[in-house]
């Protein structure tokens, strides 16, 4: 097979298999068996498309394909229970159904489904982020594991487990209402934003940041973006996602070492990215809603993007902005945060104050960016030999090469005469 075929097949398959599956799993109400029914309509499409050429309708080819291989698993097998036996009459009975008729007249309820199915909280996060990577994002085993820098048999061990999990506990393939909706919802934006920020900051390897990642999340937010329109949190994560994105290009060097925001040559950042995200935010705020931890993320981020200087940076709004963010979602992450926030409108040594409050936080007791954080306050304060150890101790904490790299640098750096 030439690479060009391969190429075209294989864009084909992200484009498609989202709604491939979501339908296969409307009609076997098991992710599982879906997936296996859509992974061989794609060997049998990598077989045939490139003599046939490509249909002009892939996605139905690939839907007919994946139910007439349905129908002849369930013929073969010697015995059938009765369940199987309604299945493969329900399936034969629409075996002449294309993909449109299946999935196009409620294609947006049955992807909503399936995201709300992948992310379920009777999975683990890991199994949830590599579950939603695999059947929405279309990216294959090796992917998952390159990204997140786990063996091949981690990631597939983990997506076996994943979808038994959703078979024994019998999840339903459906949009929950209500009470149960918002807090599912949650688990939803979590894993999208978790694949976003290992993008973006990555916290292992070689690499200081992986664009595919924060790519795949921002489809995966986007798409959820179209399925929801009236929920503010998801254009809140969206818009987060849209102007953090924007700085990518500006966030590596030349030979791929991190630049960190005050340095970025903001020339260098993508305005069409922060042109949606800024619309996304109003979006998220024109619907009314309390402003969520997404949203507010977003208009902290927002503060950023509209300063074309590091000077022009509205510290005072961006630090009133993490105190309505701790009160909503208090954690220690988002208190380090407010203290940078806090240094650069009130000066070093009120940032200072509250990173020292949390040295006793436990969960960021190897957490590397607080002793980064108090290096560079410190180093600020004209506290150099202080500030050395604190960036050397970073350093033995973070596992990315490229920000050890650099924290090593500012240890070792001496102070201007």
């Amino acid at each position: 097979m030439s690479a060009d075929a391969q190429a075209a097949i294989q864009a084909v398959w992200r484009i498609e298999s989202a709604r491939l599956i979501a339908g296969l799993t409307r009609l076997v109400r098991d992710v599982g068996v879906a997936e296996d029914l859509a992974q061989d309509a794609l060997v049998a499409a990598l077989e045939q498309w490139p003599e046939s050429g490509v249909p002009d309708n892939p996605g139905a080819w690939l839907m007919a394909t994946a139910k007439r291989r349905g129908i002849d698993q369930l013929r073969r097998r010697a015995t059938l229970d009765r369940k199987h036996a309604e299945l493969g009459r329900e399936l034969a009975d629409g075996a002449d159904d294309d993909f449109d008729a299946v999935t196009e007249e409620r294609v947006e309820d049955h992807l909503l489904r399936l995201i709300f199915m992948t992310c379920h909280p009777v999975l683990s996060r890991d199994a949830r982020v590599a579950l939603t990577l695999r059947l929405l994002g279309g990216l294959t085993t090796p992917e998952i594991a390159r990204a997140f820098l786990v063996s091949e048999a981690t990631v597939a061990q983990r997506i076996v487990r994943a979808k038994r999990t959703l078979a024994e506990a019998h999840v339903p393939f459906e949009a929950p209402g209500g009470h149960e909706r918002a807090a599912r919802l949650e688990s939803v934006l979590e894993v999208v934003y978790l694949v976003f920020n290992e993008g973006y900051a990555a916290t292992a390897g070689e690499d200081w940041v992986r664009p595919s990642l924060c790519s795949e999340a921002l489809r995966l937010g986007r798409i959820l973006a179209g399925l929801a329109p009236d929920e503010p949190e998801v254009h809140g994560l969206v818009a987060l996602m849209e102007l953090q994105a924007s700085r990518l290009r500006a966030r590596v060097g030349a030979d791929g070492e991190p630049v960190l925001l005050a340095d970025q040559d903001r020339g260098r950042w993508d305005y069409v990215l922060i042109g949606r995200g800024l619309r996304a935010l109003e979006r998220a705020q024109a619907l009314g809603a309390p402003l969520g931890p997404y949203t507010l993320q977003a208009a902290i981020a927002a503060c950023h993007a509209r300063a074309r200087t590091q000077e022009e940076t509205d510290w005072v709004r961006i630090a009133a902005l993490y105190d309505a963010l701790s009160q909503l979602a208090p954690s220690p992450v988002v208190e380090l945060n407010r203290a940078v926030a806090v240094s650069m409108a009130f000066g070093p040594a009120a940032g200072l104050e509250l990173v020292d409050a949390l040295a006793g936080e436990r969960a960021l007791a190897t957490y590397h960016l607080l002793p980064s954080v108090r290096g560079e306050l410190l180093a600020r304060l004209g506290r150099d030999d202080e500030a050395r150890v604190e960036f050397a101790r970073a350093a033995a904490l973070t596992s990315n090469e490229r920000e050890r790299t650099l924290l090593l640098r500012r240890s070792a750096a001496r102070p201007t005469p």
